[in-house]
């Protein structure tokens, strides 16, 4: 199965651009966008095959997440079952029969991590509801059969230094912080593994973000925040796993796995 991930950074907008060329382009099995910016009803996308699934912010023109998918998930989730984190319509989470897919649009931190309390909070809960759909424990109670999970998004932190140009000035700030870093060693200390990590340990200038100042695309003066992970038990059916960098419309570019789940 092929999945991609891409922070569109505005559905509308990319729409104008290149996104059904993208789209159509990967024939992924399972497609998820995060930053979609759009409420119910502003965006009527054709996509053919394709089942939908969207979680909105109650703000307006904020955060937001979408899924599209060839098979009809068993269920679907459209938060961490937190009525104050899951205002910004940051999860769709998907049950299919051999595996939980969940999307995620990490809050960001915001400068000098004025957001950081939130973010952390955010983490912790987001840690547990994945943990517990591997489980077979859902965010009501219910309880569901266990399944390993594969996630993707835009998490909002570079891991290590490999994963952004100029670690030494960004040491400490949004999206570079011990706090942000560690919570992600959290999450995959409690069982996943990065995807693109596990294939190219050692792989220098790939990136997924740039900002639209200072040229930084142009210069490869990335970060890489977009990720696919995969529980554990799931590592060894990674068959692939890529930066599309060369794809544009966004400051992210998309991301993608290729899993073999009869491995």
């Amino acid at each position: 199965m092929r999945f991609v991930s891409w922070n569109v950074n505005g559905i509308r907008a990319v729409l104008k651009k290149n996104f059904l060329e993208v789209f159509d382009a990967f024939g992924a099995d399972v497609f998820a966008i995060q930053e979609t910016k759009c409420q119910e009803g502003q965006v009527e996308l054709d996509l053919p095959g394709y089942h939908q699934y969207w979680s909105y912010a109650q703000k307006k023109g904020y955060s937001g997440t979408a899924v599209f998918c060839r098979e009809e998930p068993l269920r679907v989730l459209h938060g961490l079952g937190n009525e104050y984190l899951d205002a910004e319509g940051r999860i769709v989470a998907c049950e299919f029969e051999q595996f939980w897919f969940v999307n995620v649009y990490t809050p960001n931190s915001q400068m000098e991590l004025a957001r950081i309390d939130h973010r952390m909070e955010w983490d912790d809960a987001f840690r547990d509801f994945c943990k517990g759909l591997e489980a077979g424990a859902l965010p009501s109670g219910e309880t569901c059969d266990p399944k390993p999970v594969v996630m993707c998004g835009d998490f909002n932190v570079a891991h290590e230094d490999i994963d952004l140009k100029n670690p030494g000035p960004n040491r400490g700030a949004s999206g570079f912080s011990d706090e942000e870093r560690g919570k992600l060693n959290e999450l995959l200390d409690a069982g996943f593994t990065d995807t693109f990590r596990l294939l190219h340990p050692t792989e220098e200038g790939r990136y997924t973000w740039w900002s639209y100042r200072y040229r930084a695309r142009a210069t490869n003066a990335g970060w890489r925040i977009d990720y696919f992970l995969v529980s554990d038990a799931l590592a060894d059916a990674v068959r692939a796993a890529s930066i599309y960098d060369d794809v544009e419309g966004s400051d992210h570019c998309p991301v993608g796995i290729d899993l073999d789940l009869d491995a």
